[in-house]
């Protein structure tokens, strides 16, 4: 692991409903409460990626490279979408802020070089932070300051 992480905020916006599709609307209701219901986020995703430090550039991250990787892996994919209903890659996936920041590390560690992903943060409302480092990763406290 390197000695640098660089961090880049994106926004996007997106629809969706919290849901099983086996559970009775009552069932959902009680377990997801309003998120039941159709409703939208103007999320803030953030992405933490590592490198070795460029001696010629004193730069550890091709910041282009992170950019053009996180629009194509998941801002195109996600944007202005019923992310329930119109996202194919989503589909069966209950659409919680756990499920969303994992699968955005899914797309963005094939998008990105290999180890270079560190973390990934997904703050869906002021209260709401989701943070995922990988499979087996030690996840302490969430200290994003909001």
């Amino acid at each position: 692991m390197s000695g640098f992480a660089v961090t880049r905020a994106y926004h996007f916006s997106a629809a969706h409903r919290l849901a099983r599709g086996e559970f009775s609307e009552a069932q959902n209701a009680a377990v997801f409460g309003q998120c039941f219901r159709q409703h939208g986020h103007n999320y803030l995703l953030e992405v933490t990626v590592s490198g070795a430090l460029d001696p010629a550039t004193g730069m550890s991250v091709d910041i282009g490279l992170v950019d053009r990787a996180v629009k194509t892996a998941v801002l195109d994919r996600v944007d202005h979408y019923d992310l329930s209903a119109t996202v194919p890659a989503l589909a069966g996936v209950i659409t919680t802020g756990e499920n969303l920041a994992r699968t955005f590390w899914e797309w963005l560690e094939a998008a990105l070089p290999p180890g270079s992903l560190r973390k990934v943060t997904l703050v869906e409302t002021a209260n709401n932070v989701f943070e995922y480092c990988g499979e087996g990763a030690a996840v302490g406290p969430v200290t994003h300051g909001r």
